[in-house]
């Protein structure tokens, strides 16, 4: 007589089977699957065809490398001139923050690179000390190391002489850490049962919102050292810093509001059905669904934000698209290509750090469809 074997435990979920229809048939699907794709198809290969071949020879093969100065670069016939990226290199990073004290803006934004890190890391343990390491710790020891302390040996150095890519990444920084929790509150506040508090964040959003950027700039830069006592005049830098928050945050808000809205209203009556206050309903129930309903949203933010920083230059702020921009001004390197390797290279430096925060954003929302479902989408 043969042994029955029952299961006592729900067989493992196994990945579904790989297509075993073979490729050409696929290409064939989803490239001429009607008339309309086909032509499609055919016009984008065309346009590649007719695109990448003097892109390639322009920004590799016929580029120019290595060079003392701009003569190789205008020679009739070169290509891109990596070489001035290469020379302008520091320029680019550093603005014109002394040479020999560089190492103090490698080693903080090296602070900040393993911070995000680890609090960005899924498999990540102790994220709340990593939290307030970042939030805390880093910007008062950033400070001290970009500012200079002298009672540690750290000479001063001015924002003046602040510029480049430091500038850029630590404006999108500073913009990105106060957005979301800034965004949040106001969101919270526009929803909150107190006429006062309502009205008071709903009238900061629309008039932020309502207001361009640069508006929002120039009255930072201009407008608040008239609020504050002359020795508590914030710098030159803190003012734009102060106007990219300002005006993230209430765009966030927006975002944050969605989110909270898409949240069914019996998640918190359910919740404080169960004996979870409000504080704790908001923070373990509303808002892990409602931020998790705009990650798309709120990346997209995130990416605008990265590049809006280029705007900090019309109130005389050294960023990153600046420097690019004066640099192909030195006469050591003029030529008729300089111009257009700069701003490729300015693209590409932008075109990287956006696509990192889309890939992290997506990897995110793969991690959350598999809790709520089981299943990668």
């Amino acid at each position: 007589m043969s042994e029955i074997f029952l299961r006592a435990e729900p067989a493992p979920q196994r990945p579904p089977p790989r297509s075993a229809r073979p490729v050409a048939a696929l290409l064939r699907e989803n490239l001429f699957g009607d008339w309309t794709s086909g032509a499609i198809t055919l016009g984008v290969a065309a346009l590649l065809a007719l695109v990448l071949p003097p892109l390639w020879r322009f920004l590799v093969a016929d580029a120019v490398w290595i060079a003392p100065d701009g003569a190789p670069c205008r020679v009739p016939g070169a290509g891109a001139c990596w070489a001035f990226v290469g020379a302008k290199m520091d320029f680019f990073l550093y603005g014109s923050y002394p040479p020999q004290q560089h190492w103090r803006v490698d080693l903080a934004f090296t602070l900040a690179a393993a911070l995000i890190v680890w609090l960005l890391w899924p498999r990540a343990k102790r994220k709340g000390l990593a939290a307030l390491s970042f939030f805390a710790a880093l910007p008062l020891v950033g400070f001290a190391l970009l500012s200079g302390a002298p009672a540690l040996g750290l000479p001063q150095v001015g924002t003046n002489l602040w510029g480049g890519a430091m500038v850029s990444l630590l404006v999108a920084l500073a913009g990105m850490v106060v957005a979301l929790p800034g965004g949040v509150l106001l969101a919270l506040g526009r929803r909150s049962d107190l006429p006062v508090v309502r009205l008071l964040c709903a009238g900061l959003i629309e008039f932020v919102r309502g207001a361009p950027l640069i508006a929002v700039l120039f009255m930072a830069n201009a407008m608040l050292p008239l609020f504050l006592p002359p020795d508590w005049a914030p710098d030159r830098l803190l003012r734009p810093l102060f106007g990219i928050a300002l005006f993230a945050s209430a765009y966030m808000a927006e975002v944050a509001r969605a989110g909270l809205n898409a949240v069914p209203r019996g998640q918190g009556e359910a919740a404080q059905a169960l004996g979870l206050g409000r504080v704790a309903t908001l923070r373990f129930v509303i808002l892990p669904q409602a931020l998790a309903a705009v990650i798309p949203a709120i990346v997209n933010n995130f990416v605008a934000l990265f590049k809006d920083t280029t705007l900090v230059a019309i109130v005389g702020i050294f960023d990153f698209l600046h420097t690019v921009d004066v640099a192909r001004l030195d006469p050591n390197w003029a030529g008729p290509t300089i111009a257009a390797t700069a701003y490729v290279f300015a693209g590409l430096f932008y075109l990287a750090f956006c696509l990192a925060m889309s890939a992290y954003a997506r990897g995110v929302e793969r991690r959350l469809a598999t809790g709520r479902d089981g299943s990668r989408r």
